[in-house]
């Protein structure tokens, strides 16, 4: 069978697209990728798996649709309570989303339109337990070991990245009594394990621990976000 005239030349470059796509999605250690508001994050390889060195600060789902912005605390409950997915910045203050990124709730992180960047996915609370693992050994606060570009606001003024994992304490909003807390003094991370109706599995970062703490948050807080390669 002929083929047509620049079918070759086609099909060459429609494979050359999926490669680039494919290498553009599958970031190295070390390099940066963009998510689809085209906002870029470093990267780094932990136990085997290449996580983001910043946290999320996308405001659409993967598949275009926009997340909402929501700053007052009904509007943020009433969110939660339709199961809403929705983000804001610290204290709604946008200039500290270009340092900590946004604070979702979890209706964000579980929502099937998909939060992180196509290739990646939000790291699972098993995930971060293994991370916590690498963490072992040096007496020293994870926020010591695994924060680099910004100092955290007590005890440090400096602080030694040895895991260059960059922890950003972008503190958390605590839905309940509408109070945003501990920003400089605490990395929250929602993980994508649910742990009852009400609750999910999050990751924190303490000043003051030497561990990676996992624990049961409530699925209305905001809290930050960190993704895995696939």
């Amino acid at each position: 069978m002929k083929q047509k005239p620049g079918g070759t030349y086609g099909l060459l470059i429609l494979v050359m697209t999926v490669v680039t796509s494919f290498l553009y999605l599958r970031a190295e250690a070390g390099e940066r990728f963009f998510d689809i508001d085209h906002y870029g994050y470093n990267t780094v390889t932990k136990g085997g798996k290449v996580w983001m060195k910043d946290n999320l600060n996308v405001s659409k789902y993967r598949n275009g649709d926009s997340i909402r912005q929501v700053e007052s605390s009904a509007e943020w409950l009433a969110a939660a309570a339709n199961g809403e997915g929705v983000w804001c910045y610290y204290n709604n203050d946008s200039a500290k989303g270009k340092t900590y990124g946004r604070l979702y709730n979890w209706y964000a992180v579980s929502d099937p339109r998909g939060l992180a960047p196509k290739g990646w996915h939000i790291a699972s609370d098993e995930e971060w337990k293994a991370l916590g693992r690498v963490l072992v050994g040096a007496p020293v606060p994870a926020a010591k070991k695994a924060h680099s570009t910004v100092a955290w606001r007590y005890p440090y003024t400096s602080v030694d990245d040895v895991m260059d994992f960059n922890a950003l304490q972008g503190g958390i909003r605590i839905a309940a009594d509408d109070l945003f807390k501990s920003l400089g003094e605490d990395a929250w991370f929602w993980s994508a394990s649910e742990d009852s109706k009400t609750h999910a599995w999050a990751a924190q970062f303490n000043f003051d621990s030497s561990f990676i703490n996992v624990s049961a948050q409530d699925k209305k807080d905001g809290l930050s976000v960190r993704c895995v390669q696939d």
